[in-house]
């Protein structure tokens, strides 16, 4: 059995929208999975046409420091960095979805593949390079949506480092569903 599997990222907000009768809450919940989509592609563009023109991101952990961008191009390169980085195999699974006519919030379960080249570059001593290593946190995002349906942001909140440990987690051959499987 997969231990990552992306389309769990938007299944509850597929889930939602396929019973969801308002319009806004419908636009709502669909430019969220379109941006989840487009991050689970490594979309960068795909990624940038969500969010409105000056996006605004806050992001943390216990004991982490936060981080913060602000504006289009710190919030691009956040991504650049991100799908660099080679982490946007992920799943986010959802347990608790609510919706209204400004946010949406997302909450469950997230696991990341992160390369072990990767965490290397980040100081964190891995016994294979070219492996993958599983980021696993339980984290809660508010999404934020403008009066014309686009992302504002994301607040996203995590009960503890995902990172701490991960050099014993290292994923095995068949633990990563590809997108289209």
């Amino acid at each position: 059995m997969a231990v990552i599997d992306p389309k769990k990222s938007w299944a509850a907000l597929e889930e939602r929208l396929a019973r969801e009768t308002d319009p806004i809450l419908r636009r709502n919940l669909e430019i969220v999975i379109t941006h989840t989509k487009a991050e689970s592609r490594g979309d960068l563009d795909g990624l940038m046409d969500t969010l409105t023109d000056d996006p605004s991101y806050r992001m943390g952990a216990p004991g982490m420091p936060g981080m913060q961008p602000r504006g289009r191009d710190e919030v691009r390169r956040f991504y650049s960095d991100f799908v660099a980085s080679g982490a946007t195999q992920l799943e986010h699974d959802i347990d608790r979805l609510v919706v209204d006519r400004g946010h949406v919030v997302t909450d469950g379960l997230m696991r990341m593949a992160y390369p072990g080249r990767t965490l290397s570059a980040f100081g964190i001593e891995v016994d294979d390079p070219d492996g993958f290593y599983l980021y696993e946190t339980r984290m809660a995002i508010v999404w934020p949506i403008s009066e014309d349906g686009r992302i504002i942001g994301e607040e996203s909140y995590t009960d503890r480092d995902g990172f701490e440990g991960i050099a014993d987690r290292k994923l095995k051959d068949g633990d990563i569903l590809p997108l289209d499987a």
